[in-house]
């Protein structure tokens, strides 16, 4: 049990490392400008070495920003949740409330990175012929899968931690006078 819940503390760890870089990064997306290489983030915009921020706010920026910054406060929450269940007595309600917790960080992310999936590609796709996502975008979506993978784990390490509890009852329930050597 303790495995499985060690490797989505893992998982979860891993995720919350790349949401916060994905989030803090200016290369989400990679456009030319001016025959110079652009890149933009959530924060700010970058043409050529030169970095400004965003003096236009957009609704699809600020929505994709909050999801992120609320996938990063779950996720960290969760993380303690799932680290406090192995020294706790509470251990089954801990390791459910550290695995929906998660699941809700990871589905904050998914909803930052499609909002700014369908807004890149229906306003920017037509605006900049030549554009393309960049690695802190494609960051952000492994952070979604790592997250949402740790929910998943922790949800099953407390199946396997229910059945095995279910097991031990049975088997002390057997009556033991019966059985002869």
């Amino acid at each position: 049990m303790f495995s499985l819940m060690g490797g989505g503390l893992l998982c979860a760890v891993c995720g919350l490392i790349l949401l916060i870089v994905a989030t803090a990064t200016d290369f989400w997306m990679q456009y030319r400008y001016s025959g110079n290489l652009s890149n933009q983030g959530l924060w700010r915009f970058c043409v050529g070495s030169k970095c400004h921020p965003h003096t236009i706010t957009l609704a699809f920026w600020d929505a994709t920003r909050a999801f992120m910054l609320l996938s990063i406060l779950s996720s960290f929450a969760g993380i303690i949740l799932g680290l406090t269940a192995y020294s706790s007595s509470v251990r089954s309600t801990r390791t459910r409330a550290a695995g929906i917790t998660l699941l809700i960080a990871g589905l904050f992310a998914l909803l930052g990175v499609s909002v700014y999936t369908g807004v890149t590609v229906n306003f920017y796709g037509k605006r900049y012929p030549d554009w393309r996502f960049s690695w802190s975008y494609i960051l952000g979506w492994i952070a979604v899968i790592l997250t949402i993978s740790a929910a998943e784990e922790a949800q099953h390490c407390l199946g396997h931690s229910i059945r095995a509890k279910d097991t031990e009852l049975t088997i002390q329930m057997i009556p033991r006078s019966g059985i002869q050597k």
